[in-house]
C-alpha cells in the first residue's frame, strides 16, 4: 500500500450520505442482501470485460477465467469479494462510489426531504425509497464499519484504492503496481455482523440469493477452497425447473432492485430466429423512469456472452421499465453497438418482445383488473409515450390505457366509456389539467357535469401528445372541452332546458349583445374573441381555445420549455344566466359607456385566467380592481 499520506479526502455526495443513513438503520434485518449486492456488480464487471474482449482480445490476456471470489476471515472479521472484470480507474471510482448520478437524483433528494417530515411513516418510506433507487454498494455498510476497495481497470497500468468509514467521506490512494485486474471489496466486519465472515452462512447467502449468476462462484475460507453456485445461467434452464424466489433474485440481480417483479416473463423462440428472453415487470417504477435518455434495463447476450444494455432496438422507450435479459442465437459474437442498431436481427427480436408484453399486459387487464391497475398506476405514463410514437401498436395500446372520469372515482377504459356514451353522442370528450379533482370542478365541463355527459380527465404531461397522432378510438373521435365549438345539443336527453332546470330566466339577447361590445371593446386584443357561453352553468365565466388552436395546457406546457411565444389570446365565454354577467349586462344597458364595465371586464378575464392556473395579467391592476370592487360593494 503506498503511504497513506498521499491518499486524497473526498466528501460524499449529500444524497449518498443519506442513503448510507437510510440503508444502516432501515434494512437492518435484511442485512444480508448486501453480499447479492456485491456479487451482482461484481458479475456486471466481468460481463462487462468480457464484451470489451470481443473488441480487444488482450484485456484478457493475463487471465481469461472470469469468476468472483469470496474469502473470510473469523479471526481477522473480514470478508472480501474480489472479480477479475472490468476493473476501475481513480475518477470511475470517485464518480462510481461518492455519487449517485442520473437525473434521479434530484427527485430522490425531494423523496427524502418529504419523507423527514412525517417522522411516523419515515422507516417505511425509507423502505420504500431505497427499493425504488437500488441499494448497491453501499449495502456493505450495513455490516461494515470499514470498506477498502482496490481495483485496476483492464488495460491500465495503474491501481487505486477507496477507503472509508461510511459517515461523510472516502479516501482515495494509488495501490500497489501488482494488483491484479477487476476489484476486490473488503468489509471490516462490525462486531455484530461477525457472522458473516462464518463460512457456512456465506454459503448460504449466495446459493440463496446468487446461484443464478452466469459465473463461477468461489468460497476461500482457511485453506478451502469451493464453487458454491452452479454457475448456470438462469435463462437457459428449463422454466419447470426455476421456483419463484429464484425468479426473483434473478430479477433483482439483473435490475439491481430491491422489490419483487410484478409480472414475469420466461420465453423460449424458435423458427426464423432463436432466441431466449427473460424479461420482469417491476412492482415499482425506479427514480430514472424519466431520464432524458429514457433507457431500457434489458441486457443483450449472444450465446450467453453479454454483449450490451443499451441496444435501443431491442425494446421501445416507452417499455423503458421492463428489466431482463435476451439471448440471441442468430448475432455474431463480436457484433458492434453501432451494427446492432441497423440489425434486422434485433429488429425482428424487438417486435416479438413487444408483442409479448403487450399480449400479456391484455391478459392481465382481462382476468386481473385490480392487478393491472397497480401496474398502470406506476407505469402507465409511460406506456402511454407509445400511443404517441408507435402506430404499429396504437390500437393496442389505447386498449390497455386508463383513465380517469367525471363518471366514476376510480379508472376507466375507454371501452367502457364508448359503452356509457349517450345516444347521439359520436365524439369521446377529454380535459387536461393537473389533478382529476381540480378538472371535475372546472367551468370548462359544468354543462357537461349538468347533463351528465362523461369527460376523461387527463392529468399526465403526455396526455397533451398522444391525441395529436391517435385521433379516435373505435371511430370516435378524441375531442377536448376546452374547444369553443362544441355543440352538446345535438346528443339525446341532454338539452339545454333539461340540463337546466328552472334556470329559464334568460338575459335578452339585445342586453347581452351590448355587454359582449363593451367587454370586447375594454380588453381589445386580450382576448380573441368575447362569446356567450353555452358550457356554463354556475360560473360566470372561462377561457376556451378556438378551432385550430393549441389546447391551453399544452401552449403553457411549450412555452414553459421555450417552443412556444407568450399568452396566446383564447376566447372569452361568459354565462348569460349568471346573475353577474346580468348586472353587468343591466349596467351596459343604462350606460354605454360604464367605467364599471370595463374594470369588470378585466376582472372576468383575470378570474378567468386564475382558473386556469395562469396569473392575473397585471397583478397590482387585479388587486386594485378588486379592492375598489368590494369597496364599492359595501358602501
Amino acid at each position: 500500500m503506498a503511504d497513506s499520506a498521499a491518499a486524497e479526502r473526498h466528501d460524499f455526495q449529500a444524497e449518498v450520505a443519506r442513503v448510507l443513513d437510510i440503508v444502516v438503520n432501515s434494512l437492518y434485518s435484511k442485512r444480508e442482501i448486501f453480499l447479492r449486492e456485491l456479487i451482482s456488480n461484481a458479475s456486471d464487471a466481468c460481463d462487462k470485460l468480457r464484451y470489451e474482449a470481443q473488441l480487444d482480445s488482450a484485456l484478457l490476456k493475463d487471465d481469461a477465467d472470469l469468476k468472483i471470489t469470496i474469502a473470510t476471515d473469523e479471526k481477522a472479521k473480514t470478508l472480501s469479494v474480489t472479480d477479475n472484470g472490468i476493473g476501475m480507474s481513480r475518477q470511475e471510482l470517485i464518480d462510481n462510489l461518492g455519487t449517485i448520478a442520473g437525473s434521479g437524483t434530484a427527485k430522490f433528494a425531494a423523496s427524502l426531504a418529504e419523507a423527514e417530515k412525517d417522522k411516523a411513516k419515515k422507516e417505511k418510506s425509507d423502505v420504500n425509497l431505497i427499493g425504488q433507487f437500488g441499494v448497491g454498494f453501499y449495502a456493505a455498510f450495513m455490516v461494515a464499519d470499514k470498506v477498502v476497495v482496490t481495483s485496476r481497470h483492464a488495460g491500465a497500468d495503474e491501481a487505486w484504492q477507496w477507503t472509508s468509514d461510511g459517515h461523510g467521506s472516502f479516501e482515495i490512494e494509488a495501490a500497489p503496481a501488482d494488483t491484479p485486474r477487476g476489484t476486490t471489496i473488503e468489509l471490516h466486519l462490525k462486531k455484530d455482523a461477525k457472522e458473516f465472515a462464518d463460512s457456512s452462512r456465506v454459503r448460504h447467502i449466495v446459493t440463496t440469493y446468487s446461484d443464478h449468476i452466469g459465473l463461477a462462484v468461489w468460497l476461500h475460507a482457511g485453506d478451502k477452497s469451493e464453487q458454491i453456485n452452479e454457475a448456470a445461467a438462469l435463462w437457459t434452464r428449463p422454466k419447470k425447473d426455476i421456483t419463484e424466489d429464484q425468479y426473483k433474485e434473478f430479477y433483482r440481480h439483473v435490475g439491481h432492485a430491491f422489490d419483487e417483479p410484478w409480472l414475469t416473463l420466461h420465453n423460449r423462440v424458435e423458427g426464423v430466429i432463436a432466441y431466449t428472453s427473460l424479461l420482469f415487470i417491476p412492482e415499482r417504477p425506479p427514480f430514472d423512469l424519466f431520464d432524458p435518455a429514457r433507457r431500457h434495463g434489458v441486457k443483450l447476450y449472444v450465446h450467453k456472452v453479454f454483449i450490451t444494455d443499451e441496444c435501443e432496438g431491442l425494446v421501445p422507450p416507452w417499455l423503458r421499465f421492463l428489466k431482463g435479459v435476451v439471448d440471441s442465437e442468430d448475432l455474431p459474437l463480436n457484433v458492434s453497438r453501432e451494427m446492432l442498431q441497423a440489425s434486422p436481427v434485433v429488429a425482428k427480436i424487438g417486435k416479438g418482445l413487444v408483442k409479448r408484453v403487450l399480449g400479456e399486459l391484455q391478459k392481465k387487464a382481462d382476468k386481473a383488473p385490480d392487478d393491472y391497475i397497480a401496474f398502470w398506476e406506476a407505469f402507465g405514463q409511460v406506456l402511454k409515450e407509445g400511443i404517441y410514437e408507435d402506430p404499429d401498436q396504437r390500437d393496442t395500446l389505447l386498449k390497455l390505457a386508463r383513465f380517469r372520469s367525471t363518471a366514476a372515482d376510480g379508472w376507466t377504459s375507454l371501452a367502457d366509456y364508448v359503452e356509457r356514451m349517450k345516444d347521439g353522442q359520436t365524439q369521446v370528450f377529454t380535459i387536461t389539467g393537473d389533478d382529476p379533482a381540480s378538472l371535475k370542478a372546472s367551468p370548462q365541463i359544468e354543462a357537461f357535469r349538468a347533463r351528465d355527459i362523461e369527460v376523461l380527465l387527463l392529468t399526465d404531461p403526455v396526455d397533451e401528445f398522444w391525441p395529436m397522432s391517435a385521433t379516435e378510438f373505435d371511430g370516435k373521435p378524441f375531442t377536448s372541452a376546452t374547444r369553443g365549438d362544441i355543440d352538446l345539443d345535438v346528443i339525446a336527453g341532454t338539452k339545454t332546458d333539461e340540463a337546466d332546470g328552472d334556470k329559464k330566466d334568460e338575459t335578452p339577447s339585445g342586453d347581452l349583445g351590448a355587454l359582449i361590445a363593451m367587454v370586447k371593446l375594454a380588453l381589445g386584443d386580450k382576448v380573441k374573441d368575447v362569446r356567450e357561453s353555452k358550457r356554463l352553468t354556475d360560473s360566470a365565466c372561462c377561457l376556451v381555445a378556438d378551432e385550430g388552436d393549441l389546447d391551453m395546457r399544452l401552449q403553457k406546457m411549450l412555452q414553459a420549455a421555450g417552443q412556444a411565444p407568450g399568452d396566446a389570446a383564447r376566447i372569452l365565454e361568459i354565462n348569460a344566466k349568471h346573475r353577474l354577467i346580468r348586472a353587468m349586462a343591466e349596467k351596459a344597458r343604462q350606460d354605454g359607456s360604464s367605467r364599471d364595465v370595463e374594470e369588470m371586464a378585466f376582472l372576468l378575464l383575470d378570474q378567468a385566467r386564475i382558473i386556469e392556473g395562469e396569473p392575473p395579467l397585471d397583478g397590482a391592476a387585479f388587486a386594485k380592481r378588486m379592492a375598489d370592487t368590494m369597496a364599492r360593494a359595501l358602501a
